[in-house]
């Protein structure tokens, strides 16, 4: 009796000494992964989450000789600017629509040239349309501002001057119309901006087991019907990820393009101005620091939630195709 007791006691302490020792086992066998991985932890913290604590100039009334803690709070103030005045409306219709047309027309645009561009046999070829649909997204945007300007300006533009004066049409003041600009928006987007996200899915459908498609080809499926029933369900994690993404920012505006593209023109403002170009301006006549910081903060919730409400969504309808 005595000995089972004794060993029933060891029994304990022998786990307990085996799992220090595997602890240990581990801990070693994965330092230099740590260590590697340190530099980057502590540069993401510094970064990322440091900055965080400056959220609160959103709730304050800044003031540079105090600094950001020193500083009187607001409360709600800061964000009244946003709703209170007469171009709330407009800014946050901007915002919303062109960033739903962006997402929308990119995601179609890029999965069309995915296939297009893997369904090229010569490998040089496929290079170099590869390279042509990505160059306009390492454009810096003030370049491609000038390129619009070349196009559309009055006097010298090509449409002007090249297209329409030889057709015998008069010329468009192209800085004064607004009706054109929300087509000049989403094209001049779509052209820089697609071929980023047809990267990726040429990546996607790199991926694709070539079986699937011999099977197909077995069944007597022609390319279409192998594009619809192989390459775009496989492809569909993919385009939800990038969709999901796109969507978490879209109350973020480009910057640029609302701002440069159309050179600052008064005229369009209407249909160029946007949540963050509207706070740039603001800024600019304000100089009211917690007013834009509100702005940030604003656009930060509201992108959470919609990426919350529509991974939910994507939950309940396909669960294999959710980020979380």
């Amino acid at each position: 009796m005595k000995i089972q007791q004794a060993e029933s006691q060891a029994r304990p302490v022998r786990r307990v000494s085996h799992r220090r020792g595997r602890s240990r086992y581990l801990f070693k066998k994965w330092a230099p992964a740590y260590l590697l991985m340190l530099p980057g932890l502590i540069y993401f913290f510094i970064n990322n989450y440091i900055p965080m604590t400056g959220i609160v100039v959103a709730f304050k009334k800044y003031k540079v000789s105090t600094g950001i803690y020193g500083s009187p709070w607001n409360g709600l103030k800061n964000f009244e600017y946003l709703f209170a005045t007469n171009d709330a409306f407009t800014i946050t219709r901007n915002t919303l629509c062109y960033n739903l047309a962006f997402i929308l027309v990119n995601m179609a645009l890029g999965v069309l040239f995915a296939i297009f561009i893997t369904e090229i046999k010569n490998k040089y070829a496929k290079k170099v349309y590869q390279s042509a649909v990505l160059f306009p997204f390492l454009i810096s945007i003030i370049i491609v501002s000038y390129i619009v300007f070349g196009f559309l300006s009055v006097d010298n533009g090509m449409i002007n001057k090249s297209i329409l004066s030889p057709l015998g049409l008069e010329g468009v003041a192209w800085y004064t119309e607004k009706k054109y600009w929300p087509f000049i928006l989403v094209f001049v987007n779509s052209w820089k901006e697609v071929g980023y996200s047809c990267l990726i899915y040429i990546a996607g459908i790199t991926g694709i087991d070539d079986a699937f498609y011999e099977a197909a080809k077995i069944d007597g499926a022609g390319k279409l019907r192998q594009i619809w029933s192989i390459t775009l369900p496989c492809l569909l994690p993919t385009i939800i990820t990038i969709v999901l993404l796109n969507v978490g920012r879209v109350f973020y505006s480009n910057f640029g393009l609302f701002y440069q593209v159309p050179m600052n023109s008064g005229s369009l403002f209407d249909v160029t101005n946007t949540i963050d170009t509207y706070v740039y301006r603001s800024l600019m006549k304000i100089g009211n620091i917690g007013m834009a910081s509100a702005a940030g903060f604003y656009q930060s919730i509201v992108g959470f939630f919609l990426v919350l409400f529509s991974n939910t969504v994507v939950r309940r309808i396909s669960p294999d195709n959710a980020l979380f």
